[in-house]
């Protein structure tokens, strides 16, 4: 009796061992698959989240710059012009250059002086058209005159260039331009005022061109004379 139990425990026992070893290869197997299917999802998600964050910043970088570029040039030539007496002729004389703006005053005080001359050159040309029908001692002194103011401002646009010390815009040469703009702008009154003894119905036409060219120069003075708020405003300094 005891040989034939333990041959029934024997039994007994080598079946449950064999159950523990069939079982021992599933869980294994359970476990890697989950291992490795954590490890995939993980790495999906990763991958997700970078494309994410390079989607984003192609999309934002572009417009950002770009949106930065036109407003630097947009804000620059409108807060330079709204120191000047007449900004908005300031802002469309300037803008008819179509000339990209860079974000810095001395530049827009650049441009503001060639559309002075452009004007005073026009103005100087019909005064010595004028001169040339009627042979007027007043229109004779006063192409001579404009042609002094366009001399001037000349001198004023070779004074920004930047020279041998690598300099634009100086303590020194803010006094010789704001002296050759005011010069220019005292031949350009002293001419009107000899026009005014002719009595003549030309007069008028020349004068409301005078008066243009006049906004101008007018506009060129008063951005000079701010340059050193309007450089702090840009965070720029008097070179």
């Amino acid at each position: 009796m005891d040989s034939i139990n333990a041959l029934k425990g024997y039994g007994k026992v080598s079946h449950q061992e064999n159950q523990v070893a069939d079982q021992k290869p599933t869980r294994k197997r359970l476990l890697t698959v989950i291992a490795i299917s954590a490890t995939v999802l993980l790495i999906l998600i990763i991958s997700l989240i970078v494309a994410a964050v390079i989607h984003e910043s192609k999309i934002k970088q572009p417009e950002s710059s770009s949106s930065s570029s036109s407003i630097s040039s947009s804000e620059s030539m409108r807060a330079v012009c709204g120191v000047t007496p007449y900004p908005d002729s300031c802002f469309t004389s300037i803008s008819s250059l179509n000339t990209s703006i860079k974000p810095d005053p001395e530049f827009v005080f650049n441009l503001s002086l060639k559309v002075s001359i452009a004007e005073l050159s026009n103005l100087s040309s019909s005064i010595k058209t004028l001169n040339n029908l009627h042979g007027d001692a007043a229109l004779r002194d006063c192409a001579s005159l404009l042609e002094d103011a366009v001399s001037g401002l000349s001198d004023s646009v070779s004074a920004m260039e930047v020279g041998a010390e690598g300099k634009v815009l100086t303590a020194e040469k803010v006094n010789d331009l704001q002296t050759w703009i005011s010069a220019a702008m005292t031949d350009q009154e002293t001419c009107a005022d000899g026009l005014e003894e002719m009595g003549e119905t030309v007069v008028d036409e020349v004068k409301r061109r005078m008066q243009k060219s006049k906004e101008l120069m007018s506009n060129s003075l008063a951005i000079l004379a701010k340059m050193e708020t309007l450089l702090e405003k840009f965070h720029l300094k008097m070179h």
